[in-house]
C-alpha cells in the first residue's frame, strides 16, 4: 500500500521544479538576446530595418504550431513573442542610432 503524500513536501518539490525552470528560462532569454544583439549590430552596420514583419509573421505561425503541439495556448505564445520582439526592436533601433 502506498503511504499518503505530505502535501507540504509535494508543494516544496513542485516549487523547486518551477524555480529551476524559471532559472533556465532566464538563461535562455539572455542567450536569445545575445543573438538578437548581433543581429541588431549587423542590421545597423548595413542600414537594414530594425524590424522584419515577414520574419515575425513566420515566427508567430511557427511558435503557435509549437505551442499547440506542447499543449500551450497559442495565443499566449504569440503574446510572449510579441513582447520579446518589441524589446528586440528597441535594441535594434538603439544600435542603429535611430
Amino acid at each position: 500500500m502506498t503511504e499518503p503524500t505530505d502535501p507540504t513536501q509535494t508543494l516544496l518539490r513542485l516549487r523547486a521544479s518551477i524555480d529551476n525552470i524559471d532559472a533556465a528560462l532566464i538563461y535562455m532569454l539572455a542567450e536569445r538576446f545575445r543573438c538578437t544583439k548581433q543581429v541588431g549590430e549587423l542590421k545597423a552596420e548595413h542600414q537594414m530595418p530594425a524590424s522584419d514583419p515577414t520574419r515575425e509573421e513566420q515566427q508567430i505561425a511557427r511558435l503557435r504550431t509549437l505551442a499547440g503541439q506542447a499543449d500551450l495556448d497559442p495565443e499566449f505564445a504569440e503574446k510572449w513573442f510579441n513582447f520579446v520582439v518589441a524589446e528586440v526592436i528597441q535594441h535594434h533601433t538603439a544600435a542603429a542610432g535611430r
